[in-house]
């Protein structure tokens, strides 16, 4: 046989007092590896060069006198990134990237069909699947079970995502009924469900039902989290892989005459140890060797799996500057680095799903991506963290991830844990927000504000959730800053608005609210504050206005003269996916700046230090599909100022919901500013709280009011 480095490490494994130079000739003259040690041994082996066993030959020597006596350093994680490469791109895949193309095939229809079998049967909380009893369940031709057909037939998809996330001692499992098997490890299978008793034809979810397979769910889920970190903690080596060596490497051509006869008489097996060959016994001594061999040959096969993921993703020196700034800039490079020495594997799990560089631009503009996954822990679907169970989809599971782990100037104090709310926590903590509404002062009111236009029988405004205290981080407005407009034009902006009533805390039916629709809300704050910020910034172009849907569509510049022209062509429907809408502003932006910019291939746009700030107003009625994905990305971003106005029913716990987690992310990123109104909405006071926000400074009532009466600049253009 020809041997390997790997044949002569593990020949010197097993045969410890043996030297290269034995290992090389042995293995020479023998076809498998335990022919080469049976010939040690037994002291047997014709050489076809001549060569005594104890001689060194050429080739020996040769070999060795290549080889550096000490192997290079493996690079830290930062020398890593900052290593150059092979220039030419190449497509890069693996084992999860593989299983998202997969998925990703039918991922958005499988949703929108859930979504419309939930709505025809009334079942309105996302979180309960249909269910349906039948003698003859698979010749059934109804809508439920239909979907769930197409469920088992997915279940090849299942398995592959499963096992390219999975950590090591985690298990698959899936939920499809006629196509369990006795031993299918589904931990859900063991709970109630929202039906409670089986057996009727068509079954309604009951309330008390819900509540209690809830609470069971969120405790599941909760034990399953911890045992899964624990079990991904135990799995991690228990030595640096970056200070393991190659392979181990004798050094003993150069001994004398006398030391190689010694060597040569100690060679002689004992009759013992020729017993325990003939038997195939191996004595402690050899096993624990085998052993730490074993484990170390791993070790070296997880750090140059993970050196190849790095360089396969990161193949220029352009897309590791990018990677370097993007963790650098989230605060999660300390943490990073910490995870490549402490905890390898992990880091490999979460390098393969891409957490440490930024969103490609490709996946903005894709119906389904691996950030738009949904995960179901009944079902079988699964995130990409060991604590995956819990969270809606991909890409709420990595905002938290990289909120927990990022480094926060916290002025000394302890870093702030953010815990996903349970749906049973998320309710009540939006009744409780809701509770804290308060009347406005009537110094804001305006007999011109739709919903006294619209209704003239309302009686007074909506109550009110005061916005939080204006917290001026980014410098205030700059002549050189661009604003721009992005206005939510989903189906829902044109419906009634309605509100859901609970039953405990499942949604029996939906209720029609006397104020007037979120799109025409919508248009008199724009037309409010673009008449008071052109005022303000003597603007005579007016302001980019782009819309979004499932698509996005720049609409132009508005202004004072072509305002009503320009609103005329908008058209509403559609779903509600801002990272198109977002994908656009960017273009727009980078375009009119192109100069202070430079575009990835990969990761889109990329601003330079110079680069002016965009100041985004971003209006909608609701949670966007992909708004965890907006957001994760606005954590990212220094050269972006995101005030946020959300529009919604009065008195809904879905809007307060909503308005919670907005809250959270202005909390983190004090680039984004939020505001929200319910019901009949005050416009005046709504457009005063979003020009402080925008402009970033506490403007004063009465500079308001001044902007308000003079008349805006005279436009020179108009569409």
């Amino acid at each position: 046989m020809v041997p390997t480095r790997e044949d002569i490490a593990k020949f010197l494994t097993i045969v410890p007092h043996a030297n290269e130079g034995h290992a090389l000739l042995y293995l020479q003259g023998a076809t498998t590896l335990e022919e080469a040690i049976t010939h040690f041994y037994d002291g047997s082996l014709t050489h076809a060069n001549g060569a005594a066993p104890g001689d060194t030959s050429n080739s020996v020597r040769q070999d060795q006198n290549t080889q550096p006596d000490h192997a290079d350093p493996l690079p830290s994680y930062q020398s890593a990134v900052a290593m150059g490469g092979n220039e030419s791109r190449t497509t890069h895949t693996n084992s999860i990237i593989e299983a998202a193309k997969l998925r990703a095939r039918d991922e958005q229809e499988m949703q929108s069909r859930l979504q419309q079998i939930q709505w025809d049967h009334q079942i309105f909380n996302d979180e309960i699947e249909p269910e349906h009893e039948a003698k003859h369940m698979l010749t059934c031709a109804c809508d439920i079970h239909q979907y769930k057909i197409r469920k088992q037939n997915r279940v090849a998809v299942l398995k592959m995502w499963s096992e390219a996330v999975m950590y090591p001692g985690e298990k698959y499992y899936h939920d499809c009924y006629y196509s369990q098997q006795i031993w299918n490890n589904n931990p859900y299978a063991r709970i109630i469900t929202p039906y409670g008793p089986v057996g009727r034809i068509r079954q309604k979810p009951e309330a008390r039902y819900h509540a209690r397979w809830l609470v069971e769910t969120i405790r599941l889920n909760s034990s399953l989290n911890a045992t899964a970190q624990r079990i991904a903690n135990q799995y991690e080596p228990t030595e640096n892989i970056w200070e393991v060596e190659d392979e181990p490497v004798a050094a003993n051509d150069g001994e004398g005459s006398d030391t190689a006869h010694h060597r040569s008489d100690s060679l002689k097996p004992s009759i013992l140890t020729q017993m325990r060959r003939s038997l195939s016994l191996r004595s402690s001594e050899e096993r624990e060797a085998a052993r730490q061999a074993k484990r170390k040959a791993d070790y070296r096969e997880l750090r140059d799996a993970i050196l190849a993921e790095e360089a396969g993703r990161w193949a220029d020196p352009e897309s590791r500057r990018i990677v370097t700034e993007y963790q650098d800039r989230l605060g999660l490079t300390q943490h990073i680095a910490s995870l490549r020495v402490h905890r390898p594997m992990q880091y490999l799990h979460l390098l393969r799903a891409g957490y440490f560089e930024p969103i490609p631009v490709a996946w903005a503009r894709q119906n389904s991506n691996p950030l738009k996954f949904r995960i179901e822990a009944a079902e079988g679907w699964r995130g990409i963290t060991p604590t995956w169970r819990g969270y809606e989809n991909t890409a709420e599971e990595r905002l938290y991830w990289v909120l927990n782990h990022r480094i926060e100037f916290t002025n000394g104090t302890e870093p702030r844990q953010w815990l996903k709310p349970d749906v049973i926590s998320a309710l009540e903590m939006a009744r409780t927000r809701m509770a804290t509404a308060v009347d406005l002062p009537p110094v804001y009111e305006a007999l011109d504000d739709i919903c006294q236009t619209q209704n003239p029988s309302a009686v007074g405004y909506s109550r009110q959730v005061m916005p939080s205290s204006l917290r001026a981080v980014d410098a205030p407005e700059l002549p050189t800053d661009n604003t721009m407009i992005l206005l939510d034009v989903s189906g829902s902006m044109d419906f009634d608005p309605v509100r859901p009533s609970y039953e405990k805390y499942m949604v029996t039916r939906y209720e029609r609210t006397m104020q007037p629709r979120n799109k025409d809300v919508a248009k008199a704050v724009i037309r409010r504050f673009t008449d008071a910020l052109a005022t303000h910034d003597q603007n005579r172009e007016g302001y980019q206005l782009v819309t979004f849907a499932n698509k996005a569509a720049s609409m132009g510049y508005i202004n004072h003269r072509n305002f009503a022209s320009v609103w005329s062509q908008i058209t509403v429907g559609g779903g509600t996916r801002v990272m198109a809408g977002w994908q656009q502003v960017k273009d727009l932006h980078f375009q009119r700046h192109a100069a202070f910019a430079t575009y990835h291939e990969v990761y889109g746009w990329q601003a330079g230090p110079q680069m002016p700030i965009l100041r985004l107003l971003l209006l909608l009625d609701g949670e966007a599909t992909d708004m965890d994905e907006f957001e994760l990305e606005l954590l990212s971003l220094s050269w972006v100022h995101v005030t946020i106005f959300l529009i919604g029913a009065d008195g809904c716990p879905h809007h307060h919901r909503h308005a919670n987690e907005l809250q959270r992310i202005s909390e983190v990123n004090p680039h984004v500013a939020f505001v929200d109104a319910q019901g009949n909405t005050p416009e005046r006071y709504v457009t005063h709280e979003l020009l402080k926000r925008h402009l970033g400074y506490e403007v004063t009532l009465s500079e308001f009011e001044e902007w308000e009466r003079s008349a805006p600049p005279a436009y020179e253009t108009s569409l």
